[in-house]
């Protein structure tokens, strides 16, 4: 009731100091305003609230030409429960008060925000403010030329698209003084739930006065001027860098909350190996958070959307993360008033709700050029409403996790980081999603028995650059029954990417480093072995067994077994011409050199493959390679699958758990344009049958198939239940009430 009567009082004395600035000047919509904003300020928490987020970004021109009272309505019809809508940064959208904060020259005497959070408001809605602090106008650059972002050849930086506007610098007052002004006023002004902003962190390294002065006084160095993470001023910025935008995102977050305790900060950050601020330490203090992997562009599968939930979920655990999906074309040309088509929009958003994502739809500009998407957002959006008691996910199911690891990139992948990190992550996902195997991602400075001992087996696709104290968490993990898959370079440097004598999990992989990387190989080749002894085959040869040889990988490590490895199922084929062709034969065709190691440690497996097995198959996707990825998964686990899908065609599985049911997503893939899109349409997968373990001591009420909206075959046996599915589209969901 304290709070209640603060906020109240809060809201009158604004009212009465400017009654138009603050709120629209029509009576109804400030009551609904003070009405709504009281609902969620009372709340304990609105954070997992919302499920079906709308996203209105507005250019400058929209206010007077665009009809807010259609997108209002169209918030209605899609049953979405939050909203983030522009506010200020580069362009105001409400009559500011603050000196240089540029008002919409298009506004007049209108506030377009204040009209569309009260009618949000009177839809109970959540609503947060947007804002964007990365350009500036010339009446900024000439009042304060110190907030300007410097390149390194010391000129100030004119905007790389709109060259009649400047770039700032993140790090420096502009962020730190003038919008922790601008983001208090919003706050004061209209009571959001929070204040989302996008380009917060910077477009790049700037060598401004304050980044120049900051950074000498913080470790005594002048700023980087190499890519290489191994020399001490890059290695110092990265984390001087990560430490400034953290006390960023600090000071905003505690002064909005000084005005409306219920409020939070939301910075568009986040997501796997690739990104640049710390996720442990995002996942720490983020309620809730977005991912913004708005579309696919270039060669890029549609799990993609997917994959950035998993990334997510590893460090915030079941806080809610909202998927930001654009109706845009995400290509480096920027077409931002056109519009995707109907099966490419389906696919990427149900691959994201299949991962745990909610749905968030961001539309730029409030007018509209083509009006395609609207129907078919509304009845995804819908169906979300509908089937929401059984997308209010509490746990993911699997027992598979593929770790990934930020510092990995950064320190020893560095600028070939999407080449030497992420490559391998790709390709290792790729594989389970072909395998059908549910998994969940493990970022690496979560190895902690509280994060990892829910899974059998821990994946670390070149997982290169690991601790000393990261590795004996694994090790423990290993004493506690866990099981591990590794690949190529994994724990062969510390954790600032300096190389090891020898692997830091040595004594699990059971192999020594010989000094010598071999690479890149042509025409060498894996040879299949049988166990002289029993006449038959290791299960990692499963489906292999008539191969005889298969094509080794591109790049191999020169390593030595710790002990004797009698039988290895792969050995080398070494490199052998590959012109001319008479010459096409092997000279060495045979070795006793062991290309996959196997061992078994009490309950634990372990699995290590000394070449780059992951990062093949993506860049070559041989069939072989996947195969072998997942027996190798397989056998690591050794126990039943949660769930179990045979059936035609590519699928993502995913399982999960609700508070009184629980339920398997299916996303058919399956389709020519998966690995470039976009989909030209939906392509039907034939029958499905889902076998899968129902939960110790439950059993089953009631079966469906939530997007057929229908009752499926079943049979159940010994706390097992199979489900037909006759057909999937895009998306099905099989959900058992318990």
């Amino acid at each position: 009731m304290r709070y209640r009567t603060i906020f109240l009082s809060a809201v009158v004395l604004l009212l009465l100091v400017n009654p138009t600035n603050c709120f629209s000047s029509n009576q109804e919509d400030t009551q609904a305003f003070i009405k709504g904003a009281e609902t969620i300020a009372c709340a304990e928490g609105w954070f997992d609230r919302p499920m079906r987020w709308a996203q209105l970004t507005l250019v400058e021109n929209d206010p007077g030409r665009y009809d807010p009272q259609f997108w209002l309505d169209y918030f209605k019809r899609t049953h979405s429960d939050a909203a983030c809508l522009s506010a200020g940064g580069c362009v105001a959208y409400y009559p500011t008060e603050i000196e240089l904060h540029h008002r919409s020259a298009w506004m007049g005497d209108t506030d377009p925000f204040g009209e569309l959070v009260a009618g949000c408001r009177r839809m109970g809605m959540v609503v947060i403010a947007r804002t964007d602090p990365h350009a500036v106008h010339q009446d900024v650059y000439e009042a304060h030329p110190d907030w300007v972002a410097v390149d390194a050849e010391g000129r100030k930086r004119r905007h790389w698209s709109s060259p009649d506007m400047w770039v700032t610098c993140a790090l420096g007052p502009y962020n730190f003084e003038f919008m922790t002004e601008v983001h208090k006023e919003i706050m004061s002004r209209y009571m959001v739930d929070g204040i989302f902003s996008n380009r917060w962190s910077g477009s790049g390294m700037c060598y401004c006065e304050h980044c120049q002065r900051n950074f000498k006084e913080y470790c005594g160095l002048e700023l980087p001027r190499t890519t290489n993470p191994q020399e001490p001023e890059l290695r110092n910025y990265i984390v001087w860098r990560q430490k400034r935008l953290f006390e960023l995102w600090a000071l905003w977050d505690r002064e909005i909350r000084k005005i409306n305790p219920k409020a939070r900060y939301i910075p568009n950050s986040g997501g796997g190996a690739m990104t640049s601020l710390d996720m442990k330490k995002i996942g720490q203090l983020a309620d809730i958070l977005f991912s913004d992997k708005q579309a696919r562009r270039g060669v890029a599968p549609p799990w993609v959307n997917g994959k950035r939930g998993k990334e997510f979920r590893a460090t915030l655990g079941q806080k809610p993360i909202g998927g930001i999906f654009s109706m845009g074309l995400e290509e480096p040309y920027r077409w931002k008033d056109s519009v995707q088509g109907e099966a490419e929009i389906r696919i990427y958003v149900a691959d994201g709700i299949a991962n745990g994502l909610r749905p968030w739809f961001t539309k730029f500009s409030g007018y509209l050029y083509d009006k395609r998407w609207l129907s078919v957002v509304e009845d995804i959006y819908n169906w979300h409403w509908r089937a929401e008691r059984y997308l209010r996910n509490e746990a993911p199911l699997a027992r598979a996790a593929m770790v990934y690891s930020q510092q990995t990139a950064a320190f020893y992948g560095g600028k070939d980081a999407r080449e030497k990190v992420e490559n391998h992550l790709l390709g290792m996902y790729h594989a389970l999603i072909e395998a059908r195997i549910p998994f969940e991602m493990v970022h690496d400075g979560l190895l902690d028995s509280e994060h990892v001992d829910q899974f059998k087996t821990l994946i670390l696709p070149n997982i290169a650059a690991l601790s000393d104290e990261q590795c004996q968490q694994i090790r423990d993990y290993v004493k506690r029954g866990g099981s591990i898959v590794a690949t190529y370079e994994t724990s062969l440097y510390d954790q600032w990417g300096v190389r090891r004598e020898d692997f830091g999990l040595a004594d699990l992989f059971g192999v020594e480093f010989k000094g010598k990387i071999e690479g890149p190989m042509k025409n060498s080749y894996l040879r299949i072995e049988k166990d002289p002894v029993t006449g038959k085959h290791h299960p990692v040869l499963a489906g292999l067994e008539d191969a005889g040889r298969i094509v080794n990988g591109i790049y191999r490590l020169h390593v030595d077994a710790r002990a004797k490895t009698p039988n290895p199922p792969l050995t080398l084929i070494p490199s052998y011409p590959d012109l001319p062709m008479e010459k096409v034969y092997p000279r060495e065709p045979k070795t006793d050199v062991p290309e996959v190691y196997l061992h078994e440690l009490g309950k634990s497996r372990i699995v290590y493959f000394p070449w780059d097995i992951d990062r093949s198959f993506w860049e070559i996707m041989n069939v072989d390679h996947g195969r072998l990825l997942r027996n190798a998964v397989e056998w690591a686990t050794n126990e039943e699958k949660p769930v179990t899908v045979s059936g035609p065609g590519v699928l993502d599985v995913t399982v999960w758990r609700q508070k009184n049911s629980m339920t398997v997503h299916l996303v058919n893939l399956t389709n020519p344009m998966m690995m470039k899109g976009p989909y030209r349409e939906l392509i039907p997968v034939g029958e499905q049958t889902v076998r899968l373990r129902l939960p110790e001591g439950k059993k089953a009420k009631c079966i469906q198939l939530l997007r057929a909206g229908r009752i499926p075959e079943v049979t159940e046996t010994e706390g097992h239940l199979t489900v037909t599915v006759p057909s999937i589209l895009d998306h099905e969901v099989v959900t058992i009430d318990l």
